[in-house]
């Protein structure tokens, strides 16, 4: 197979571990008989100081004509510390998404046999998790209409949903909960948001169509209690931008480091592929980043073209190379810490 990709490094750690990525997706071309072209594009504060603008039209029509982008991360101190800041590189990914159309964030949740201890979380509640939140990337609050009044004294952000929006991502969640265990959870606030009680009604009108799958409903407070006293009582969670936002950065704990969950933005054309983590500034040109977030980003990746074979390649190595030590400093408890890149390296030459 032949796959064009887009790569777009962004900001602070985004280049080093992209770099790792390339080399484990190039090594797995290699064994596979495949062939990958590569794409450079900028995004973020570097396309901000480049251009002006955090996601550039070249760039979009880089990304658009792709059959996917894989992408490390953004976000700069400078512009973190500046509230009057006009332009930011948060922007540019919120642009990304609408603009490419990436609906839905899928971002699985599960843990690393030799890791186990490493969660915060006793292992008797996490062992065996294995779950996939489905957050709406492209509507909600983040979306809605917004400003100021009073003088600059009051603000305000909508929440606002159209029933499409809702029923597009509740018809994915439901397909997945088809391939796995049949069970699937809709997170909302509808005792008390007039836009939660659309997703409600949203999503039971489309429960005939799957009778197979087993639906509940939760408040999103009652989630967030729940996926830490019981997660594996759950396999895939649908809900809103805001909410799964939050939800996502609470389950990627449970595996022990955010550094190991990827996840990708699924569109009805082109879909993109990242790390959860953000560009962790501190750390950048330092090679110690944890490359392996990206690394099984791409092998979802490899996934959804439906490359099996070379999805799970990719997710061996990886549980190998976490099992034999061969980790960064943020897992290396003590042992013997490996470089950015020879992780990537070493990931490489043993597929």
């Amino acid at each position: 197979m032949k796959l064009n990709i887009a790569l777009l490094a962004g900001d602070g750690i985004g280049p080093e571990v992209i770099e790792q990525a390339v080399k484990v997706c190039n090594a797995v071309a290699t064994k596979y008989d495949h062939e990958i072209n590569w794409t450079p594009a900028l995004t973020g504060a570097v396309a901000i100081d480049a251009v002006g603008e955090p996601y550039p039209d070249e760039t979009h029509e880089i990304c658009a004509s792709s059959d996917a982008v894989l992408f490390g991360a953004i976000g700069h101190p400078k512009f973190d510390n500046d509230p009057s800041a006009k332009v930011r590189p948060e922007q540019g990914l919120l642009k990304m998404r609408q603009k490419l159309g990436l609906f839905a964030n899928v971002r699985p949740t599960f843990t690393f046999p030799s890791l186990i201890d490493k969660s915060p979380l006793k292992r008797d509640r996490i062992e065996g998790t294995d779950l996939i939140i489905l957050r709406e990337l492209t509507g909600g609050v983040y979306f809605g209409e917004r400003g100021r009044e009073d003088n600059g004294d009051t603000a305000f952000d909508t929440m606002t949903y159209q029933r499409f929006e809702i029923q597009r991502l509740a018809k994915k969640g439901f397909e997945m909960a088809m391939k796995r265990s049949k069970k699937l959870c809709c997170v909302d606030k509808a005792n008390v948001l007039e836009a939660s009680r659309l997703w409600r009604e949203t999503v039971q009108a489309m429960e005939k169509d799957y009778p197979e799958v087993e639906v509940s409903y939760e408040f999103v407070d009652a989630v967030a209690m729940r996926l830490i006293q019981w997660p594996k009582d759950y396999d895939v969670i649908i809900t809103a931008n805001l909410f799964g936002d939050i939800l996502t950065d609470e389950a990627s704990v449970i595996s022990g480091s955010m550094g190991l969950m990827p996840s990708s933005s699924v569109g009805s054309k082109v879909s993109l592929y990242e790390p959860i983590h953000g560009s962790y500034p501190q750390a950048a040109g330092k090679d110690i980043a944890n490359p392996l977030a990206t690394v099984l980003s791409a092998a979802m990746l490899f996934e959804d073209f439906d490359l099996i074979a070379e999805a799970q390649a990719i997710r061996d190595v990886v549980n190998k190379s976490l099992a034999e030590g061969i980790v960064t400093e943020d897992l290396a408890d003590g042992g013997k810490a490996y470089k950015t890149s020879g992780v990537g390296d070493w990931l490489a030459k043993n597929l």
